[in-house]
């Protein structure tokens, strides 16, 4: 789970849009990765009368937060001690580290990196801050934005979010929609593809060469020529890289590639929990490279196999024949 984060005024402003077009707390809260909890709190405390002025409710957060003194600023000892850790250039988290090492009996002397690092970044100003700023390695002027877990290598082209998803798949009306990951193998040196048809659990499971972009594209493609063209509708992945070639995909399997949020499994619920299986035939560490083809359609076999109390105690073999009848 990620650490919290203030809200920043671009959210605020989508917050306004959502709020003022009659969107649900819920809703607003799941589009921005956010808690209901976080949204609901944000509009009663930054609201202007009846209205959710995001610029407002932005200089409102503000004051708020300058009303109560930093703790840098409260105490005198403490900023002390952080100031000629700086002028050593310490990095804030050598001083943090350093204060608990030295003082392991008194509580107030304890700062955490961040905090620092919103010290110097956010409250100093002229030439306190500049000064300030010139013992840190980079001697960065501004505050370079965290990732918050995303990759900032660029995103997936022309993908098609989860959202757009019919909802009969969601639902498990109709069979012949699919969710599919990599199961990584030891030291990230190879992989396994593994693809699940969401209705039967109808589990395949693909010999990899490589983990780039093009051979799991066309690996994919060809473990699905076996099935029947009935049963290959749509394919919802996560936004992993070796998805990239995604439209190539759809041109040759005529499925549709659907990308879940980041960092959402409940998404690919189905492939998440196949994979758990999966690993009982092939642990963590295990090198995918030494793994024969022999050995991976045996486990594909026997997890087909197994009766299931989702299919009411039915094989996936016997519930995807079924269908097919």
């Amino acid at each position: 789970m990620r650490s919290y984060y203030r809200l920043c005024l671009m959210e605020r402003e989508t917050i306004g849009m959502l709020y003022h077009s009659g969107v649900g707390i819920c809703e607003i809260g799941r589009r921005l990765h956010r808690s209901a909890s976080t949204i609901s709190r944000e509009i009663k405390r930054n609201k202007a009368g009846f209205y959710y002025v995001p610029v407002t409710a932005d200089n409102k957060a503000r004051r708020r937060c300058y009303r109560h003194p930093r703790k840098l600023f409260k105490d005198k000892h403490l900023r002390r001690i952080v100031l000629n850790g700086l002028r050593k250039q310490w990095s804030p988290a050598q001083i943090s580290a350093k204060l608990k090492i030295e003082h392991p009996n008194e509580e107030t002397l304890r700062v955490c990196a961040e905090t620092i690092y919103t010290y110097l970044y956010v409250l100093p100003r002229g030439s306190l801050r500049k000064a300030l700023l010139s013992h840190l390695r980079q001697h960065q002027k501004t505050r370079r934005p965290r990732s918050r877990g995303n990759d900032r290598r660029g995103q997936i082209p022309d993908m098609i979010s989860i959202e757009e998803r019919p909802v009969e798949v969601a639902e498990r009306i109709i069979p012949g929609h699919w969710e599919g990951d990599l199961i990584q193998g030891a030291h990230h040196q190879s992989a396994l593809g593994t693809l699940v048809e969401r209705t039967t659990r109808t589990v395949l499971l693909v010999r990899l060469k490589g983990q780039d972009a093009q051979t799991v594209r066309k690996a994919f493609a060809r473990k699905l020529r076996t099935v029947p063209k009935q049963m290959k509708l749509s394919l919802t992945y996560d936004q992993g890289k070796e998805m990239s070639e995604h439209r190539l995909f759809t041109e040759k399997t005529k499925m549709q590639v659907y990308f879940a949020h980041p960092r959402s499994p409940w998404e690919r619920g189905t492939n998440e929990n196949t994979n758990g299986l999966i690993r009982q035939y092939f642990p963590k560490g295990t090198d995918f490279n030494q793994v024969s083809a022999y050995e991976i359609r045996k486990a594909q076999d026997r997890l087909n196999g197994r009766p299931r109390k989702v299919l009411n105690w039915k094989t996936p073999f016997e519930a995807f024949n079924e269908l097919l009848q």
